[in-house]
């Protein structure tokens, strides 16, 4: 599909084509030859049609790169509407892809003499580009503070619920579905996560158990639990939008009287106890610093035999979004995928007995691709909620997610603990056959 800016292409009269400078600097950074089609704004081109094309608007998106060489000067030109992907995003991101992974900080470097020629010869050296964005972020105060984090919430989160009705669909879920079959929807595929949770916690062996839902979101995991298990929900978000539509959801649905949604940090619950806790796609936010206390929290509201299933994008050896990168500056800032090894490390020194860890990486591929179709079916909807910028800052992030997962670069992990009783008893099932 093809979704282009409606800016104005730039026209530069520049000796020879641009296609004559920049091949040049684009083999510098990606190799021998480029695995898509460059075209440029003076209609010149260069490289192989077979894996997609970019179409670079202005030389804007050239200062833009050398003002913030690699990852981040490039989305912010994406972002900006310099560059276009023309076709399907996912082959144009596929073909580069093995590239990319390749333009360490070295080739960076050894690419910067290359530009520098280009943009010279183009015409367009001095100053710094136009400012990035504004879709991008920087949040103040203590990493990983009650401030800080709200505040980044709020920039991933708070975009308009309208907005995530269009990315979502009418699951309105923002994790990792579970396709149990190849023409499972992503609704039914939605609520097949739901239930292996709610199997997983034992919330279908005791009608009436208390569940604790952290980062809750719109209530869909909260309200199935309810419905179909007769649990009794507490859902908590820092999320002022998803508190005020996930109530307006939990009433419509007649569930009032067994959902409670608040808008409240996981930090400051106390002087009560659930039978089963739920955090799923929170984890991310938490932080490496703060794991250890996020799970002791979270083991003093259990009560004993009661089951914590947490769900959480995961990456080997630990990895910070930092705001260098793309993820980190326009989406998820603070963002920390922490590896499941040290997740489950953290919870056994917390005091939980691990009892399952489940990977559903190529279900966020599916999960991915589907919330990219939903988007690019009514961009033009889209962006009259958000505006073209933050649209496309989503269309990216997901479409280049869809394919870290896919690569296994990285996963996503449910990781089941339970609190013993004294005794040493779990009550846990002695096979999977309960939830499976």
């Amino acid at each position: 599909m093809t979704l282009m800016s409606e800016r104005p292409v730039e026209q530069v009269a520049v000796p020879g084509d641009a296609a004559t400078h920049l091949e040049p600097l684009v083999r510098a950074m990606l190799g021998h030859a480029s695995p898509v089609r460059f075209e440029l704004w003076d209609g010149s081109s260069f490289g192989s049609p077979g894996g997609g094309t970019i179409k670079v608007n202005s030389t804007m998106a050239v200062r833009r790169l050398l003002w913030a060489p690699g990852e981040l000067g490039l989305a912010r030109a994406f972002v900006a509407g310099d560059m276009d992907i023309d076709g399907d995003i996912f082959v144009v991101l596929d073909a580069l892809a093995p590239h990319a992974r390749r333009v360490g900080r070295g080739r960076i470097t050894q690419a910067l003499p290359a530009a520098l020629l280009a943009a010279r010869r183009l015409g367009i050296v001095g100053g710094a580009p136009k400012p990035p964005p504004e879709e991008h972020v920087r949040v103040v105060a203590r990493r990983h503070s009650k401030r800080r984090d709200a505040d980044a919430i709020a920039h991933h989160y708070d975009v308009g619920n309208d907005f995530y009705r269009i990315v979502l669909g009418e699951a309105m879920t923002y994790s990792c579905a579970r396709f149990v079959t190849p023409s499972t929807s992503l609704a039914e595929a939605q609520a097949a996560k739901h239930e292996l949770v709610c199997r997983k916690l034992g919330l279908h062996e005791r009608p009436g158990m208390r569940l604790l839902d952290v980062g809750c979101g719109w209530g869909s995991m909260a309200m199935h639990a309810a419905e179909h298990h007769g649990a009794r929900v507490v859902g908590v978000t820092i999320s002022k939008e998803q508190v005020a539509l996930a109530r307006q959801r939990v009433a419509a649905a007649g569930l009032a009287d067994r959902v409670e949604i608040r808008l409240q940090d996981y930090r400051d619950l106390g002087g009560e106890t659930f039978d089963a806790i739920s955090s799923i796609g929170m984890f991310e936010h938490v932080g490496a610093s703060r794991t250890a206390d996020y799970f002791e929290v979270l083991h003093r509201l259990l009560m004993p035999r009661g089951r914590l299933l947490n769900h959480a994008i995961s990456h080997p050896g630990n990895s910070r979004l930092r705001t260098r990168t793309f993820i980190g500056r326009y989406v998820f800032p603070d963002g920390e995928l922490l590896d499941v090894g040290r997740t489950a490390l953290a919870m056994q020194r917390a005091g939980f007995e691990l009892r399952d860890v489940e990977q559903l990486r190529e279900h966020y591929g599916l999960t991915l691709r589907s919330w990219v179709a939903n988007l690019e079916d009514r961009w033009s909807d889209a962006v009259a909620l958000v505006g073209e910028g933050r649209a496309r800052v989503w269309r990216l992030y997901m479409a280049a997610s869809a394919l870290s997962f896919e690569a296994g670069m990285i996963g996503v992990h449910q990781t089941l603990g339970v609190k013993p009783s004294a005794d040493g008893r779990s009550g846990m099932p002695p096979t999977r056959a309960g939830w499976d």
